[in-house]
């Protein structure tokens, strides 16, 4: 757990934690906090047990915000993509007037790169840090919905230059992710709107229209996603009519073969039923002629195909 006074942006370090009960002259205390660091806040604090218990169930946690008499408790999820798998981590935050707690189970990006933000803009209210923090994390999804937007297009070049069966998977892979992105999307963007529209007295009333902005981005996400679902369905239509192609392909040569073959095994069908009287099998040279008719009447079929590309 650390514990930093804020003050315009400046982060000075607090050992006691008894300290942050009592509001600053200036500034306010960020509280940065493991799960298990929640034993000692919430007596401190009086933090309501069902915040509390959301924070330390192992169960994927829905976006929402509750509102307390001394505190409120929100969750967002933090977005991470390794080009393999979408991650999602719950962060949660308890604001007070004088404080504000963030509650996370694995390290979060946005709340490294919100420090450098906060000593810029000179933050001096916690109302204000949660407006950056949610603001730093709606946008990475706009990072996420780029890359993911890039491994589509690479992999429809793919399916269309070579299409093997692995890319069947990692389109159901992708696709199952991003559903799954799509339904979480729509709890967060409404704690976002009433983070917006509703009457929040922690929250000051100039700082609470730039959430509108936040919502804003929130709902092009979600149409990206939109637009991201369709484009899968239409990447599976492809792969399945590269294979249906492939199929066709593979069953043209094989046909133009036994197209060509079909005159020869007649040839030798005719000549092999080995009649007495049958004079061409004497010959001197029957053989010989037998096989540059074969040779000659293939050659032409294999040039005719060839030449319609059929081969």
């Amino acid at each position: 757990m650390k514990i930093r006074h804020v003050n315009a942006g400046v982060f000075n370090p607090i050992e006691e934690i008894e300290l942050t009960l009592t509001p600053p002259a200036e500034g306010f205390y960020w509280i940065d906090a493991d799960v298990e660091d929640l034993a000692v806040l919430q007596p401190i604090f009086s933090l309501h047990d069902l915040a509390v218990e959301d924070c330390l169930t192992e169960e994927e946690q829905r976006p929402k915000i509750e509102i307390y008499d001394h505190h409120y408790f929100i969750v967002v999820n933090s977005i991470r993509f390794d080009d393999e798998e979408i991650f999602l981590r719950a962060l949660s935050v308890f604001l007070g007037r004088h404080y504000i707690i963030t509650v996370t189970k694995q390290k979060i990006s946005e709340l490294r790169a919100v420090k450098p933000i906060l000593w810029e803009q000179e933050v001096n209210e916690p109302d204000r840090f949660l407006y950056l923090l949610i603001d730093l994390v709606v946008d990475n999804y706009f990072l996420v919905g780029d890359r993911i937007e890039d491994k589509i297009e690479r992999l429809e070049e793919d399916i269309l230059v070579h299409t093997k069966r692995s890319h069947l998977n990692e389109i159901i892979g992708l696709r199952s992710e991003i559903l799954w992105l799509k339904k979480m999307l729509g709890p967060q963007k409404e704690v976002i709107n009433i983070l917006n529209k509703k009457d929040l007295r922690l929250i000051d009333d100039q700082l609470q229209k730039y959430f509108s902005d936040i919502y804003e981005n929130a709902v092009k996400i979600s149409e990206n996603f939109d637009t991201f679902r369709e484009l899968m369905g239409n990447l599976r239509e492809a792969y399945q009519s590269s294979i249906a192609n492939r199929a066709n392909e593979i069953m043209r040569v094989f046909t133009a073969i036994t197209t060509i073959f079909i005159p020869l095994t007649l040839i030798t069908g005719i000549y092999g039923m080995n009649f007495d009287n049958m004079p061409e099998l004497h010959g001197r040279y029957s053989y010989f002629i037998v096989i540059g008719i074969m040779i000659t009447l293939g050659a032409g079929m294999f040039y005719i195909f060839r030449k319609k590309d059929w081969i």
